[in-house]
């Protein structure tokens, strides 16, 4: 599926849209859209692209698909801009998924997947919280490969920009 599509056709899944609707109206969550991650993406739209790839790959595979859209869902919420100086303590690779989780607990009961999922899905580069489910391998790998797209269309607009001033 095309990146640019996800929203169209994510709008039409009645099943992701109510598994997710308590995350998406929660306050905490819509102040994901006033940071940036990989590039000119939101942090919002990034979870949201990662929570939908991952409730369809879970779900063509039987898999716990609803605490994978949840946890995708969830995976950023660190509330903070980590390219500000002081913005937070030690580096931010290794820290937000524990930032976040204490984020999403403290606005959601969350079901020991949702927690999983959250705390691992920066493996391989915290080598010391690996996935210890089928979902949190399929978040990780989906995370990465969203943040992949998303700073590859930031470097593809910011050369079509520069072509053109």
């Amino acid at each position: 599926m095309r990146y640019r599509d996800l929203l169209a056709q994510s709008r039409e899944d009645k099943e992701f849209q109510e598994i997710i609707k308590d995350l998406v109206a929660n306050p905490e969550v819509q102040k994901m859209k006033n940071f940036r991650v990989h590039g000119y993406t939101t942090c919002y739209f990034h979870c949201y692209s990662v929570a939908y790839y991952c409730y369809l790959a879970c779900k063509k595979r039987g898999l716990d698909y609803k605490s994978a859209a949840r946890g995708g869902m969830l995976h950023d919420l660190y509330l903070y801009d980590w390219r500000v100086k002081n913005s937070h303590l030690r580096p931010h690779a290794f820290t937000h998924p524990f930032t976040a989780y204490q984020n999403a607990k403290k606005q959601f009961k969350l079901n020991w997947m949702e927690k999983e999922l959250i705390l691992t899905h920066m493996w391989p580069v915290t080598f010391f919280t690996i996935p210890l489910c089928y979902e949190g391998i399929i978040l990780t790998f989906i995370d990465k490969k969203c943040a992949f797209y998303e700073f590859m269309s930031s470097l593809r607009y910011r050369f079509i920009r520069a072509a053109h001033a």
